[in-house]
């Protein structure tokens, strides 16, 4: 059995990097809701819907953010697998991935904070445009079998 790669522990690193944003969020929007619900005296059973969320909750952008973070991140968490599944994890891409990482760290940050949407905005497509150029050179480059 061959050793994983330098490139291949620093990519699951990435990964683990994206999940740990994904817990901080979490803690976030936690912290927001339960404050929320304490000030406006809710009872969980007002908001069961998304409508009703809708209409009873002010602070969600913590709530959209995590949602957001199941959206584009997808591509980076399956570029990861078949990346370790065919042993192809050239430093291109661990620079790549961290990047990306970077990105969404930045763009969590913003949406969770201050929330001024066209520094979100263009920190969101730059990530895009990481990710989808990520795949374009790992598939251009994929050693044929």
């Amino acid at each position: 059995m061959n050793p994983i790669s330098s490139n291949a522990v620093g990519l699951i690193h990435a990964c683990l990097a994206m999940v740990l944003l994904v817990a901080i969020v979490v803690v976030r929007m936690l912290m927001c809701r339960i404050r929320e619900y304490k000030h406006k005296r809710l009872h969980p059973q007002q908001t069961a819907t998304s409508l009703q969320m809708a209409q009873q909750l002010e602070d969600v952008q913590a709530a959209d953010n995590f949602r957001n973070l199941f959206e584009a991140p997808v591509l980076f968490y399956a570029l990861v697998t078949v990346a370790l599944a065919t042993r192809h994890t050239p430093d291109w891409l661990l620079v790549g991935a961290w990047l990306f990482v970077a990105l969404r760290y930045v763009h969590s940050y913003i949406h969770c904070t201050y929330n001024k949407v066209m520094q979100r905005f263009t920190v969101y497509i730059t990530g895009l445009v990481v990710i989808v150029a990520l795949w374009v050179q790992f598939v251009l480059t994929l050693p044929r079998a």
